[in-house]
């Protein structure tokens, strides 16, 4: 059971041809999949279900070009990696849920003419450190802030994706002084009506996040997905994409491998779990008065358009169409192009 794609297309994702649109990849990841096809699936990052492994981060970065490279400080008591490069007004990208900070590679190549590109693996994601505790976005967001400031930098542009986009709103609400702009791409930070997803799918809803639940469920999760990341992996793409080769075998690997062992999982399980303490800390915020631009894909367009201006005073929220969920990856040049258009 997953997303009715028929339900889905009639509430105004595209027509039934969009399910097969060739997604042109900016910037492309041809050499990193060259390097995988080379390496037969044997990378440094990690095992995947199926006995391989992907790239290590550092070489998935040197695939991108424009100068990008995989590093590593600590800051805020962890040491959290990202993938740096480009010149220009810093950008910070945050991923989302069940990814890393690959899921920006098509379009970081495009951004990295304009800007300092900063894609972060959050905490308890990818290669940064999975420590006990901390997975609430308030501290995710401080995460951030300490990282910026490591970096040297005392302001950034910020954009985030699922997961990402609650830390970037988090980031805002509790560091003004360092927010220039915000994107917040297809989620909005968990509030009160997060208690009323279904956990059934009710007849004629598109849409049940059963993840929300399972992903707090303490320990299970760790027990019942490691070594088999890649079918939950294949499971969120093949329903929440319209295009499933946006998001292909090589990708999904790299995604599999580093939410194949115990650590990887609780860290992306501790994201959800926190969600009554990120729902009353935004009970605390002012709205965020920096600009904020909302992306989102037709299906939750609705809920965005409403809640999203309640929660800023300067707020654009644009309508992705013909995508699923990870349309960062599904319609990178729409990301890219809104993205010029609004960091400037």
């Amino acid at each position: 059971m997953g997303i009715d794609r028929r339900k889905f297309l009639a509430l105004g994702a595209g027509t039934a041809a969009a399910a097969g649109l060739t997604v042109a990849v900016p910037g492309g990841s041809a050499g990193a999949e060259t390097l995988y096809k080379q390496k037969g699936r044997r990378g440094q990052q990690g095992q995947d279900d199926q006995g391989g492994s992907a790239p290590s981060s550092a070489e998935l970065a040197r695939s991108l070009g424009a100068g990008f490279s995989s590093r590593f400080a600590v800051a805020n008591g962890i040491r959290q990696h990202y993938v740096i490069g480009g010149k220009g007004e810093p950008l910070v990208l945050l991923h989302g849920w069940p990814e890393t900070w690959w899921e920006y590679h098509k379009v970081m190549p495009a951004l990295a003419q304009r800007y300092r590109v900063i894609a972060v693996d959050l905490r308890g994601g990818g290669d940064t450190d999975t420590p006990a505790s901390g997975f609430d976005k308030k501290t995710m967001a401080r995460d951030i802030r300490e990282l910026i400031r490591v970096l040297g930098y005392s302001s950034v542009n910020i954009a985030g994706h699922d997961i990402g986009s609650m830390v970037a709103y988090s980031f805002a609400a509790n560091h003004p002084e360092a927010t220039r702009k915000v994107a917040m791409l297809d989620v909005t930070h968990p509030d009160p009506s997060y208690y009323e997803f279904r956990m059934l799918r009710a007849p004629g809803q598109p849409f049940f996040p059963w993840w929300f639940a399972f992903n707090q469920v303490p320990g299970l999760p760790e027990q019942l997905v490691s070594g088999r990341a890649r079918y939950l992996i294949d499971w969120m793409f093949n329903n929440l994409l319209l295009n499933q080769a946006a998001v292909n075998d090589f990708d999904r690997s790299v995604y599999a491998a580093a939410y194949n062992c115990p650590e990887g999982i609780r860290g992306g399980n501790g994201w959800y779990a926190t969600f009554v303490q990120d729902i009353a800390d935004l009970a605390t915020y002012s709205p965020v008065n920096a600009p904020i631009l909302g992306l989102v894909n037709s299906l939750f367009y609705p809920n965005m358009a409403a809640v999203l201006p309640t929660q800023g005073t300067n707020v654009t929220v644009h309508e992705v169409t013909n995508t699923g969920h990870y349309f960062v990856e599904e319609r990178p040049q729409v990301v890219i192009d809104e993205f010029t258009a609004f960091f400037g």
